[in-house]
């Protein structure tokens, strides 16, 4: 029995997931009660993306002379916002970040860890469960923008690799 609700408990989220894209919605909170002390809490969103219009002036009067400013190079850009950089580590979930696997213990990246595909990065606590946060791809880690304890958001930058 519990097999037969797990599964409609399946197919209410992946209904839910449809509705969500069918309508153009962002995020979708139901809770579904099952009995007195029995109900199921669903929350379903997605990132969305929103571009940072770039804004270039002209002068009001031009001198001869003068050049056109260049556009901003991309490094320059990724380095104003460490999301938008090709090589960063985004939060799958959100919770509390964790540097090192237990308090006091070596923390399991520094800056210039060289990390294999698939090491863990960091832990992330939610709802009292740890999640291993993997290392992607292979690399050099150039940046920790996180604080051991601090709170992140889902798509929030976590590590630079290059």
């Amino acid at each position: 029995m519990t097999q037969d609700r797990n599964d409609a408990d399946v197919a209410f989220i992946k209904a839910l997931a449809e509705l969500l894209n069918k309508n153009d919605l962002t995020e979708l909170s139901v809770k579904r009660e099952y009995g007195e002390k029995d109900s199921l809490n669903v929350r379903v969103s997605r990132q969305t993306v929103m571009a940072t219009p770039e804004v270039f002036y002209a002068p009001a009067s031009p001198a001869p002379q003068a050049a056109p400013a260049a556009p901003a190079t991309a490094r320059e850009r990724t380095n104003a916002d460490p999301a938008q950089h090709p090589g960063a580590v985004t939060s799958p979930m959100v919770g509390t970040a964790y540097l090192s696997p237990e308090p006091g213990a070596d923390a399991f990246i520094t800056i210039g860890t060289q990390v294999a595909e698939g090491q863990t990065l960091l832990i992330i606590e939610a709802m009292k469960t740890m999640n291993h946060i993997p290392a992607p791809r292979a690399g050099t880690v150039k940046r920790i923008l996180i604080t051991d304890g601090s709170a992140v958001e889902y798509g929030a930058p976590l590590v630079i690799l290059e």
